[in-house]
């Protein structure tokens, strides 16, 4: 019987995921069984980190638009919002309703909105998206840089959109169409990564897009970030807002990577 548990932290971890064949890359159904109670959990952590929450990193409350996942709507990210609103940021739903995986058909919706959100404020935005909507998020910093600070993706599988996820199958599903099959070209180009500093926040243990599609290509101005939990709950789970906290409240044109030093070493990767 085929061995899916979920690969060790660290060198040997990496080494073991990669010598996998590519069919045998999708997540673990362990994980994908176990995603609405793990999320459920995630959620009454939420509720009780609260006092930690609190002193979360504060920045110069610039405007941030959150992009939901497949399946979602703003709903599902107004935890996230009510969050950043706190630490004093015009955190902005997308205000599209749901994240159907018509990625043609809201491009130009999404666009208009983050011109939006430019000219009312001034300022550059910040792009946080969950799943799906980190891939939005990717793509839209790439067509107007000028007007993005960063990119900071939840769960998105941008850099193998190919893999055997449940993910990818929905959108193959809804769609009709096989991605990798028909848009190679579309494939390479979501991997490539935004010209704005980009931070991708990824769960070993996510049951529904692959860890590994998750993370972000060494560079400049890019990095991942490793947090315990399911896909489901990423948009609550407290470890995912901290860091998110601390990558908004880097200065604008100033960058360092997340410090992994004293607590931080215990529950991040």
């Amino acid at each position: 019987m085929e061995d899916r548990a979920l690969p060790r932290r660290g060198a040997g971890g990496t080494l073991q995921a990669r010598a996998l064949d590519a069919g045998s890359l999708a997540p673990s159904l362990a994980w994908l069984a176990l995603e609405g109670q793990r999320a459920f959990a995630e959620w009454l952590g939420y509720h009780a980190a609260g006092p930690w929450l609190a002193r979360a990193p504060r920045g110069d409350g610039h405007p941030v638009l959150v992009l939901p996942g497949f399946l979602a709507d703003d709903l599902s990210t107004r935890p996230l919002r009510r969050f950043l609103a706190r630490l004093g940021y015009r955190a902005h739903p997308w205000r599209l309703g749901r994240n159907l995986g018509s990625v043609g058909a809201v491009r130009e919706r999404v666009l208009a909105r983050a011109l939006e959100l430019h000219a009312r404020h001034g300022r550059k935005l910040s792009l946080v998206g969950w799943s799906l909507g980190g891939i939005y998020a990717r793509e839209l910093a790439k067509h107007v840089p000028e007007r993005v600070r960063q990119v900071i993706t939840l769960g998105s599988p941008f850099a193998d959109v190919a893999r055997p996820t449940a993910l990818s199958r929905w959108l193959e599903r809804a769609s009709g169409r096989e991605l990798a099959r028909e848009m190679p070209e579309r494939v390479e180009r979501l991997r490539r990564p935004p010209p704005v500093p980009s931070t991708a926040i990824y769960s070993r243990s996510d049951g529904i897009a692959h860890w590994e599609a998750c993370r972000e290509s060494e560079g400049p101005e890019r990095e991942n970030i490793e947090v315990a939990g399911s896909h489901c709950g990423l948009g609550f789970n407290p470890l995912v807002l901290w860091a998110v906290a601390d990558r908004l409240s880097l200065a604008e044109g100033e960058w360092r990577p997340f410090a992994r030093d004293g607590w931080r070493a215990l529950l991040y990767g």
